[in-house]
């Protein structure tokens, strides 16, 4: 069970007092359960938006309250928004869960803004407002580039996956017409051993056929998932920082590259890449998610002073496969 673990190491509060009242969506996800587990540990008050009374068997924290919601209707939910320090969205159906059909299309665009214009309506009859709204994106709002470092000046795509992120943003910077500063977190592939983009890419490693997917010259734009929630906790606290924010390492990698350097955490080669033809067999429109990329560089975060836990994909991947 994921929230089994202990934590040993102090509590690592971003703010001067302790207390802080956030409220959650999407936070029993991948991503959502590291960041629900840092602001805890953090000392935070978390109250955590769920389709589940009941999202963590057996989990039980003083400062966790769970409370209903269907990510898209007004309810009693919308009480808790009262005193709110924080919003965080993470909202919205996996984007690599299926092939794109029109209807799985239409999903992940309604999943991301029935949930976004639900937590900013919510703001609106808020008294007190929250200080600051951090949604989730994703650094597809670039597009395809094949050459050269992105940051969060780049303009957008012009594909499915773009156009998503651009209406995910919209949707979230409403929240700036109410006095509330936005942050759009443009994540890029996160790494941890439970899931995730790494996940399909153990099983052929593990087998001895492991190898990158395409030419292997496109841009890889990972983060380990602790940085993940350490930047986002980091984002919430620095009232500087607004708008759109790469999360992303510092270190920029191809496929090919971060797949030699999984090959060596893994001990296994990686020789055997997966053509790219095949992959638009198999995944039609999605494949083009994996088979170009952009070297999407997190600009705002160094300004802002965030260090990164795991800067290197060699200690990243070295840590993950410590707990394999």
């Amino acid at each position: 069970m994921f929230f089994a673990e202990k934590t040993l190491e102090p509590p690592r509060s971003l703010w001067q007092f302790s207390g802080v009242k956030i409220i959650l969506a999407g936070g029993t996800g991948f991503i959502g359960r590291a960041l629900l587990r840092r602001l805890l540990d953090d000392g935070h008050d978390v109250v955590l938006l769920s389709r589940s009374a009941h999202p963590f068997t057996g989990f039980h924290h003083d400062r966790l309250r769970t409370v209903a919601w269907d990510g898209q209707s007004p309810g009693e939910w919308t009480r808790q928004f009262d005193g709110a320090d924080a919003v965080v969205n993470l909202s919205g159906a996996g984007i690599a869960d299926g092939r794109w059909s029109a209807g799985r299309k239409r999903l992940l665009v309604e999943s991301r803004l029935k949930s976004t214009h639900a937590l900013v309506t919510a703001m609106l009859g808020a008294r007190p407002k929250p200080q600051v709204f951090v949604c989730a994106s994703a650094v597809g709002y670039y597009g395809d580039v094949p050459s050269g470092e992105v940051a969060e000046s780049a303009p957008q795509g012009r594909d499915f996956l773009a156009d998503l992120c651009g209406q995910w943003e919209k949707a979230a910077m409403e929240a700036q017409e109410l006095g509330v500063r936005v942050v759009c977190a443009r994540i890029g592939v996160v790494l941890a051993l439970e899931g995730g983009a790494l996940g399909k890419f153990i099983p052929p490693f593990k087998a001895f056929i492991g190898g990158p997917l395409g030419s292997g010259r496109q841009a890889f734009p990972w983060i380990h998932r602790d940085d993940v929630a350490g930047a986002i906790a980091h984002l919430i606290s620095n009232k500087h920082v607004r708008g759109p924010v790469n999360l992303t390492a510092p270190e920029t990698l191809t496929m090919r590259q971060f797949c030699d350097e999984l090959g060596r955490a893994m001990r296994r080669p990686s020789w055997l890449p997966v053509p790219g033809f095949a992959l638009r067999l198999l995944l039609g429109e999605l494949a083009g998610m994996v088979l170009t990329g952009q070297r999407a560089v997190p600009a705002k975060l160094a300004q802002s002073g965030y260090a990164f836990k795991y800067p290197h994909a060699n200690q990243a991947l070295a840590e993950i496969f410590a707990h394999a």
